[in-house]
Order: C-alpha cells, then structure tokens, then sequence
C-alpha cells in the first residue's frame, strides 16, 4: 500500500517538474522554436483546419449553400463511397493509377541509387559536381515548363523527335496522343526531372558510411563491385527500406500535374488516374461530396499501403518507419 502510494506521489512531482519544465525549455530554445513557427502554422492553416471538411464526403453538400453547407446538408453515410466502387470509371482510374505509379517505383526508383554510387565511384571530383548540378536542375523547372517542353519536342508538326524519325524514312509518332507511348513519355519525363534531387540523399548516405570498410574490403581483395555490393548498398539499406516505404506509402499518387498537363481525351483509357477523375468531378462538375469521397478513399488505401508495407519491413528486415 505504501508502496503504490509512493509510486503515485512520484509520479505526481515528475509531472508537475515536467510541466514547470515546458516553459523554462521554450524559453531556452526560443529561437528554435521561432524557426519553426512558419512550417507549423502553414501545416495547421493549410493541412489540419481544412480537416473538417472532410465530413463532406459522407453528406450531400451542394456548391451553392456555402460553407454553412457542411452542417446543415443532409447525411447520406457511404452513398458516394458505394457509387465510385460501383462506377463505370473506377477500375479504369484505379488500374491507370496502380500502372502508373508501379512503372514509376520500377524505374524511377533504383535511378538515383544508382546514379549516386556511379557519382561517387567518380574519381574527378570536378566531373562529379558538374554531373551532379546538371542532374538536380530539372527538379526545379515548374511541370507547366517540362510540359511545354515535351510538347515542343514530341508534337508532330516540327517536334524535334519527330524531325528526326523523318528525316531518317520513320514514321511520325504523336507521342502525347498516342495511348502506347504516353505512360512510356509520363515516366521517362518524371524520371528526367527528380533523379538528381533524389540523388542528393544516396550520397549524403553513402558520405557517412565508414572509410576503414572500405579499406577492409580492399584488404579481403574486394574489387569496386565487390565493395559497391557488401559496404556500399548494406551501408545505405536503411535509407532504401524508408524511401521505398514512403514510394509504397504514395502509390496512388501517380503524377496529378504532370498528367493534367500532358493528357487528353485521346489518352484518357491509359492515363485517367484517381486525381484527374476527382478534378473532373469536383471542380468541372461541382460533386464537391463525391469528389471528397473519392478523394478519402484514395486517402484510406494510401494508409493500408504504408502500414501494411511498414509491418513487411519490420518482419522480414527487422526495419521500418516506425
């Protein structure tokens, strides 16, 4: 009894230190936190507020009845739910996007893994970084530039790509029209555009693995290879597992923008994804309550992808996000 009682007297004067405590390490950290301030409030004004208005995606809520809509719109429950799964477009959007995104994680995914061992198995420090530069400026053109781009280079009246299949007694191949080749263009553009971005984190990685095991695999005879396959990849494996969790995390997100800009009713079989279906229902057709729940579904997908993906992780390499 004593005992318990104890217990609990303690675990009463920690609180209260703990709590006394919180102010005094503000305080202490002020600056800290005053960096912090603008991620945070951008994170509450533009990600946690608009929270609320998920509940949309189970009532009818009518684009003329303002936001006192949310509240006073009848509630219909999975009505929208059940209408999307029971549409003539869902299996459509939900293969076009589940393609998409696994041609992405196929090929885009090992592109800056392997750039970056390539990158740092370069001996000339100069190449490296001119390589390295020219690799991450693409990450920063706006997807409205890349797609001008692509449309000047692929279209078939001038199109640089086009010129030259001409010229060399080809057949011209409208690219951006053609169902065959867009989600081939979809993927080798976004590839072009983020690989050196992604880069940058293989080689902060590969910087911090230790010399001396290097020089121990050299010593066991180890060629570059050798070395790339039991230091390099063992040494960056965490960072892999995490990012290929995350990508899983995202499968659903195939590229709304980039598609938006890049696709037409010509392509709508192989490129209509999840988001565009959404824009084209919410915003063009004002279903604001279908589109949210669409929306949310995709939400909900996204998460038993992560978790499921992260428990996988856990069980078979003892690794994961959390």
């Amino acid at each position: 009894m004593d005992r318990s009682h104890d217990g609990a007297v303690q675990q009463s004067k920690s609180g209260e230190a703990m709590r006394r405590s919180i102010p005094s390490l503000i305080n202490q950290y002020k600056l800290y936190y005053l960096l912090i301030a603008p991620g945070v409030i951008y994170y509450l004004i533009f990600h946690y507020i608009p929270l609320y208005g998920v509940v949309i995606a189970f009532k009818d809520v009518s684009p003329f009845d303002g936001v006192k809509g949310i509240l006073t719109s009848e509630w219909v429950g999975l009505k929208h739910f059940r209408n999307f799964t029971n549409s003539y477009y869902f299996w459509d959007v939900m293969r076009n996007t589940l393609l998409i995104s696994i041609y992405r994680l196929i090929f885009g995914f090992p592109a800056p893994i392997l750039l970056a061992i390539l990158l740092n198995e370069a001996k000339n420090i100069l190449f490296q970084r001119v390589v390295q530069t020219i690799s991450y400026l693409p990450h920063f053109i706006s997807m409205v530039i890349v797609a001008g781009l692509l449309t000047t280079f692929l279209t078939t009246d001038g199109g640089i790509l086009n010129t030259l299949l001409q010229q060399m007694g080809l057949k011209q191949i409208f690219f951006l029209g053609d169902a065959n080749y867009f989600r081939s263009v979809l993927v080798i553009s976004g590839i072009w555009k983020e690989v050196g971005w992604g880069t940058i984190i293989y080689l902060a990685a590969i910087a911090g693995i230790d010399s001396h095991l290097y020089e121990a695999a050299k010593l066991d005879g180890a060629g570059r290879l050798r070395q790339i396959w039991h230091v390099t990849l063992p040494g960056i494996a965490f960072i892999i597992t995490l990012l290929l969790l995350l990508s899983i995390g995202g499968l659903l997100d195939a590229g709304f923008e980039q598609i938006f800009l890049l696709y037409s009713p010509s392509v709508y079989k192989v490129a209509d994804i999840i988001d565009t279906y959404v824009y084209r229902k919410g915003l063009v057709d004002l279903q604001y309550s279908y589109a949210a729940a669409v929306n949310l579904f995709k939400s909900l997908i996204a998460v038993v992808l992560l978790l499921g993906a992260n428990y996988l992780a856990k069980k078979y390499k003892q690794e994961g996000i959390w």
